[in-house]
């Protein structure tokens, strides 16, 4: 298994336990991580808002192919964010899983309440490339609110960051 943090900063030399950042608070202070499986869900500038959803075990068929048609995972951003999303280069820390138990199946979450150190850290210089090497297809859209909607609302596995981020509905 493979954990990663994906960061804005290239300088992390040590991930130390924190609160939260969610309003989740059970779950106390730790290092986050996220698994090689869900890690397209993060290959996007930080404050990036974005609607990310794959099939999951309970996915109709129908649903499949409204939403999926012949990818694997979808990841979708509003366009306005598509600038910063070609100018953002991206710092990739690979972390040891040892001290990592699993928080989230769903979402891919892991956490340590140790600090960790990373394995290593590489950059990622074009976003988009990215994405598309880790077989996410990318949808750039004029609104998210509708995608959004129509994802929560359906059978698939969804992940829905940084709305607070996105303009006001229409």
């Amino acid at each position: 298994m493979r954990l990663f943090h994906v960061s804005e900063d290239f300088t992390i030399g040590r991930f130390d336990p924190r609160p939260s950042p969610s309003t989740n608070t059970t779950l106390g202070t730790c290092v986050w991580s996220i698994c090689e499986a869900h890690l397209p869900n993060y290959l996007l500038p930080r404050d990036c808002p974005r609607v990310c959803f794959r099939r999951g075990p309970q996915t109709t068929a129908e649903d499949a192919e409204r939403f999926l048609g012949g990818a694997t995972q979808v990841v979708a951003f509003p366009v306005e964010w598509l600038a910063t999303v070609r100018t953002t280069r991206l710092a990739l820390y690979e972390l040891p899983p040892e001290t990592f138990v699993e928080a989230d199946a769903e979402a891919g979450y892991w956490i340590s309440r140790e600090a960790v150190e990373p394995l290593g850290v590489s950059a990622v210089d074009d976003v988009l490339a990215a994405l598309a090497r880790s077989g996410a297809e990318v949808r750039i859209v004029q609104d998210v609110w509708p995608l959004r909607d129509a994802v929560v609302g359906s059978s698939l596995r969804f992940s829905i960051i940084r709305y607070r981020n996105a303009k006001p509905r229409a």
